[in-house]
Order: C-alpha cells, then structure tokens, then sequence
C-alpha cells in the first residue's frame, strides 16, 4: 500500500461561473457528490483523511532565525491557486491513487457539467530523510541533480 495526497485548489476546471453564482440544487449536486464519494471511499478503507481549509485571508506566514518567530499575512498566489483542501488516501498503486482523482476531478458543476477541476496528485514518502545522504538522493530524485 502506498499512500497519496490528492491537493485540489480552488480552480473552476472548464467552469468560468463563480459557485456563489450557481443555482441552489447545482450546489446541492456538487456537495452530494463529494458526499456520496467521500462515504464510498471511506468504506473500502481507502480515504485516510479529508479536509477542507479556510481562506487564505487567515493564513499566516511564520519566518524563525531560531529565535523571535516572525509572523506575517501573505503574500498569497492568485485566487485560483490557493489551497482549498486536500485528502490522504491509502492505495494499492499509483494508478489507483489517479482513478480517484479523475472522479475528484469530474464533480458536477452548473448544469451538472463535470467541472474538470485539476488535482495535484502526490506520493507521500514511505521513509524520513534522516542523514545529508538521503537528502541528497532526494533532491536528486525530486529536482533533478543540482
């Protein structure tokens, strides 16, 4: 088993209509969506954890010389790439991990469209980097050799 971080941001996908613009029972759709997928998910003893963020307007950016933590608001991205939640999930493989983010990615929107919302899908590390060797070998592997 490995387990996945599904991220989704606050991306429309192929919808440009702002969700406080839809109908009512088009919000109610998208919602039993994730409700429906959410149960499922949690059953078969895939979903590990699930959340949902606050805005950005209460996030905080905190900076340490070690000593006296400074902390600051902002500066944040452009709306659509703030954080607007994310799930853990414990799969068999990568391919599963993808399945469920394209039915993520298919929740309804206006006219039960699916939304075609980006997921960013990625591996949580099976081990902790404890030594300079293991850090090297990740940063190599994460970014190329630097």
């Amino acid at each position: 088993m490995a387990r996945y971080l599904l991220a989704v941001n606050f991306e429309g996908g192929v919808v440009d209509t702002p969700m406080e613009e839809w109908k009512p029972e088009e919000i109610q759709a998208h919602l039993d969506y994730y409700r429906a997928l959410t149960q499922e998910l949690t059953e078969s003893g895939e979903l590990v954890q699930s959340e949902i963020l606050t805005g950005p307007d209460l996030a905080k950016i905190v900076t340490s010389d070690g000593t006296t933590p400074v902390v600051t608001d902002g500066p944040f991205q452009e709306f659509k790439e703030w954080l607007a939640g994310f799930q853990v999930f414990d799969v068999e493989s990568e391919e599963r991990a993808l399945e469920i983010a394209a039915r993520l990615s298919a929740v309804p929107g206006p006219d039960g469209v699916p939304t075609q919302q980006p997921i960013q899908v990625r591996r949580v590390m099976d081990e902790r980097i404890s030594d300079a060797d293991g850090m090297q070998e990740y940063l190599e592997t994460a970014g190329g050799a630097r």
